[in-house]
C-alpha cells in the first residue's frame, strides 16, 4: 500500500477528542450522521454488507469498536481474535466506514450521548427497542433500525470451522 493511502486509513481511526471536532465539522456541512458499534473481530461478508447499507442510511458512518477488554468480557475468554489496531485498521480501510472509534465499555452509550446519530443501528438480531442508545436518539429527533443479516456468515461460523477445521 501506499503511504498516501495508509495514512487515509489512519486518518478513519479517531482519538475522543478527535470525534469530537469532526462531528462538529460534518454537522455544519449538513451531513446525516450513522453510527453502529460492534466487535467485528473477524470481518466477514455479512459485516461489510451490513456496514454498506448502513452507509446508504446517512452521509458519514461512525463504528464504534469494542475494545479488547471489552470483547473478552462479552465473547470469552478466546477473543478477541484480532487486536483492537488490527481490526481498527481493517474496518478503517473500508469505503463505506468514515471513522471507527473504539470504546472501552460493554457498551457504547459514551459515544452515542456524544455523537448522538441521526441514525442508530444494529443487525437483526437486535429490535430497535432494544438497541442501546435507542431511546436517547429517538428523544433527540434520529431514527433506529435493525438491518438485516446476511444467511450463512457470522464470526462464531467461522470461529467454529476453524477450531473444528469442517467447512
Amino acid at each position: 500500500m501506499s503511504k498516501n493511502i495508509i495514512q487515509k486509513i489512519n486518518a478513519k481511526i479517531l482519538a475522543p477528542e478527535t470525534l469530537k471536532i469532526r462531528i462538529a465539522n460534518w454537522r455544519a456541512q449538513g451531513y446525516k450522521i450513522v453510527f453502529t458499534n460492534g466487535c467485528f473481530d473477524l470481518l466477514h461478508k455479512g459485516h461489510v454488507s451490513y456496514l454498506a447499507t448502513a452507509a446508504e442510511l446517512g452521509d458519514k458512518l461512525i463504528i464504534g469498536l469494542n475494545a479488547d477488554a471489552s470483547v473478552k468480557r462479552l465473547k470469552g475468554e478466546q477473543r478477541p481474535i484480532k487486536n483492537l489496531e488490527n481490526r481498527q485498521f481493517i474496518l478503517a480501510s473500508l469505503e463505506s466506514v468514515d471513522a471507527v472509534i473504539a470504546f472501552e465499555e460493554d457498551t457504547p452509550i459514551k459515544l452515542i450521548e456524544k455523537i448522538l446519530p441521526d441514525f442508530l443501528v444494529k443487525g437483526g438480531d437486535w429490535k430497535p427497542d432494544q438497541i442501546v442508545g435507542s431511546e436517547l436518539v429517538l428523544q433527540n429527533g434520529g431514527e433506529v433500525r435493525s438491518l438485516p443479516f446476511v444467511d450463512g456468515h457470522s464470526t462464531t461460523m467461522l470461529v467454529e470451522k476453524i477450531t473444528n477445521q469442517i467447512d
